[in-house]
């Protein structure tokens, strides 16, 4: 099965998962966007909800899709919130923010109470840090010099970097460093001390934030997992 089938029937049974009245927070990503699409057409056959978005991306695509939008400052929780995945521990921690979209995300993921990952079987890994490279995302102001301290953690962060040159600029007007793929053997751990240096505004590493997972596979079978 290719992959716009796979990510179609993912974001369909994803979507399938919300329910009318709902609060729902939207992800970012190719993923994600599978899913909005569905939950759109759920939307246009009569289910009532509010989404909560997690870029202007997203805010685009679900405004296109006809889902009701409303600010994250006028709600106190989130009903649930769903999004895509870098990587996939064995106890669901995750890997995020390919997207550069990992400050909302994070800050829309904390606040639901049931946050559903959904993504393709290749994300699925024994480690975190073993597939792709860990977004940091950091102030513009001496970026530099945080990224020196980052290295002092023992990572290797590489500035994000548009195809012309010029630093990719995140919707909160902040830069991304990528450090290259390397085993952490201790999320919580490395978590905590890359958010305690100065300059640093977060980083991709969602521990113990993911309530469900739905993985599809290559035949297109999903299998679907709870914390």
């Amino acid at each position: 099965m290719d992959l716009t089938t796979r990510l179609a029937r993912l974001g369909e049974a994803a979507a399938a998962l919300v329910e009318n009245g709902q609060i729902v927070g939207l992800g970012t990503g190719s993923t994600a966007s599978a899913m909005i699409e569905a939950l759109g057409e759920r939307v246009a056959s009569g289910l009532r909800i509010s989404g909560v978005v997690t870029s202007s991306q997203t805010e685009a695509l679900a405004t296109r899709a006809g889902i009701p939008l409303m600010p994250i400052d006028e709600i106190d929780t989130i009903d649930i919130g769903i999004d895509g995945a870098d990587e996939i521990d064995p106890s669901l921690d995750l890997i995020k923010g390919r997207g550069g979209a990992l400050l909302y995300e994070k800050i829309v993921a904390e606040r639901c109470r049931r946050y559903v990952v959904i993504s393709v079987d290749d994300k699925l890994v024994g480690q975190l840090g073993m597939r792709l490279p860990l977004p940091i995302e950091i102030v513009r102001y001496g970026w530099k010099h945080t990224a020196d301290q980052i290295i002092g953690l023992g990572l290797s962060p590489a500035l994000r970097l548009r195809d012309d040159g010029s630093p990719v600029v995140t919707d909160g007007g902040h830069y991304l460093l990528d450090c290259a793929p390397h085993p952490i053997a201790n999320a919580a751990a490395l978590s905590i001390a890359i958010k305690q240096l100065t300059g640093v505004v977060d980083h991709g590493i969602f521990c113990g934030i993911a309530t469900d997972t739905l993985v599809i596979d290559l035949e297109g079978a999903i299998t679907h997992r709870s914390r």
